[in-house]
């Protein structure tokens, strides 16, 4: 705050330049967030590139968006899929990867994991879905082990019955990938822009 005690013209001096540093501060916080919301798109490409470009194993672990954005699967129809209305009176954001899988709404409690291997990476793996969900399934028991009652289901992570990861593969000659969205927490709100998919998996119907 300017000082109360400065004459009045100093006082409009003292305004103005906290006026422009606060003006400042605001645009490059919405710089930030525009850079934010790029980076999952950024990073599709990313994966993309290094799944049919490089010749090296990686695992990527990054955050999630800073605004909610809608992923849709390589076959993905919007219509039967969003709810329309919504989702362009708020302005979400809508993009489509590269795999398959299901739709999913990425935010700042989401997590990403990827896997991008060489198709003799892991011994004994066959590079089909099933096997590949099967190992990562194995992996990821590992790694919750005595968090949760954790378990792959119907291609879906989840403890219990709650899904809190969905995954989507792609697969090359000589190359796959395997990526996963983790909820690390999530807004109930924010699945109203998503509508039911005409395939559910049993386990949540229970």
């Amino acid at each position: 705050m300017f000082d109360e005690n400065l004459n009045p013209k100093k006082k409009i001096k003292e305004f103005v330049r906290e006026r422009k540093f606060c003006e400042t501060v605001v645009e490059s916080a919405r710089e930030v967030e525009r850079r934010v919301a790029k980076w999952q798109i950024q990073q599709l490409h990313l994966e993309e590139r290094l799944l049919r470009t490089s010749s090296h194993n990686w695992c990527i672990v990054n955050d999630g968006t800073n605004q909610p954005t809608i992923v849709m699967g390589v076959s993905g129809k919007p219509a039967e899929l969003l709810e329309i209305e919504s989702v362009l009176c708020d302005q979400i954001p809508v993009m489509r990867r590269f795999t398959g899988g299901g739709t999913v709404l990425v935010d700042p409690g989401t997590i990403f994991v990827t896997f991008i291997c060489n198709k003799d990476a892991v011994a004994g793996i066959q590079p089909y879905p099933q096997p590949i969900m099967s190992w990562s399934g194995a992996l990821y028991n590992k790694v919750f082990q005595g968090i949760g009652d954790f378990h792959l289901r119907e291609n879906d992570y989840v403890f219990g019955d709650r899904k809190f990861g969905g995954n989507a593969q792609s697969i090359t000659k000589n190359r796959w990938i395997h990526h996963t969205s983790f909820l690390w927490d999530y807004e109930v709100q924010n699945m109203d822009y998503l509508k039911l998919p005409a395939r559910v998996p049993e386990y949540r119907l229970v």
